[in-house]
């Protein structure tokens, strides 16, 4: 059998925030069916964050709890971004069954980001994993700027791992590792990936690439090499980095499904569907999305 690779679909959360043009509600549940008809089986699908900061994620409440009613979805994980203990109590009002914190290795990034620094995230997060181990919540966590800061340059392995590991102490049950502007090349991935699994189980690690430079699929590939078998991607390449200026949207999920089926991998994702409802997407916006594979198939 074909090895299995999940497919973690952020484009209702980490894409949609970055974008200038908001959808509906309506919208958003439409999009949320589409995936799952089409395969997606793990989903982010908002963020309960300050509307004043986030205006595109305001929503959230509704469209979670709309999502969650639908009895046809029993197989698929949801899961929605907190950001503090306020998050995380509407979280709970809304019977979210997963939940996702964020933090970065560079202290840069995150006071511009979320306007505290890396210990200071940590110290928001506590008060989540405990509401969250009382109520038997999963939590997963994004570890941003783990390459690459638009502030601060390179960025040391090791204080990578370090943060890494401080996620993983505090509960999360994954750290999903992110090339938040896009600019990592293959040869820092598969050093970084390299120390990422022989620190931690594999199982615990997740890849989060954006495509500003066109090598988010060739760093993917570095990742399979080195055994990882978990990667977000957002449909339609939606996204973007709204603190740093030129970095492009996540690599496109239906691009990341084609070359997984091509290579040989099972994703349990249909390819035409999934090709389907990025074009669909696009006739929703008024920008064109990066796609590449929605372009050249009808």
């Amino acid at each position: 059998m074909a090895k299995q690779i999940r497919i973690v679909e952020v484009g209702l959360r980490d894409g949609l925030q970055n974008e200038k043009q908001e959808l509906s509600v309506a919208q958003k549940v439409m999009l949320v069916d589409k995936l799952v008809r089409s395969g997606s089986r793990f989903m982010e699908i908002g963020a309960f964050v300050s509307p004043k900061w986030v205006p595109q994620m305001a929503d959230t409440e509704a469209v979670v709890k709309e999502v969650l009613a639908n009895k046809n979805y029993k197989t698929v994980e949801f899961s929605a971004l907190v950001p503090n203990e306020v998050g995380m109590q509407k979280a709970l009002l809304c019977k979210a069954p997963e939940v996702s914190v964020f933090t970065a290795v560079s202290d840069t990034f995150t006071e511009k980001n979320i306007n505290c620094s890396v210990d200071e995230s940590f110290k928001r997060f506590e008060p989540v994993l405990k509401l969250a181990k009382k109520n038997k919540i999963k939590v997963r966590g994004y570890l941003s700027t783990a390459f690459v800061c638009p502030y601060e340059g390179l960025i040391d392995p090791k204080k990578t791992l370090k943060v890494c590991e401080r996620l993983l102490e505090l509960g999360v049950y994954e750290v999903s590792v992110a090339d938040t502007i896009g600019v990592a090349n293959p040869k820092q991935v598969e050093t970084l990936v390299k120390k990422l699994t022989t620190k931690f189980p594999k199982k615990k690690i997740a890849m989060h690439f954006h495509d500003t430079r066109g090598m988010a699929l060739a760093n993917i590939v570095k990742c399979l090499e080195q055994g990882i078998t978990t990667f977000d991607a957002s449909i339609g390449g939606l996204g973007g980095c709204p603190y740093a200026k030129g970095a492009a949207g996540n690599v496109a999920t239906e691009d990341v499904v084609n070359m997984l089926h091509e290579m040989g991998y099972s994703t349990g994702i249909d390819l035409n569907d999934l090709v389907k409802t990025a074009k669909w997407l696009q006739s929703i916006f008024t920008r064109s999305l990066s796609s590449k594979l929605s372009k050249i198939i009808d």
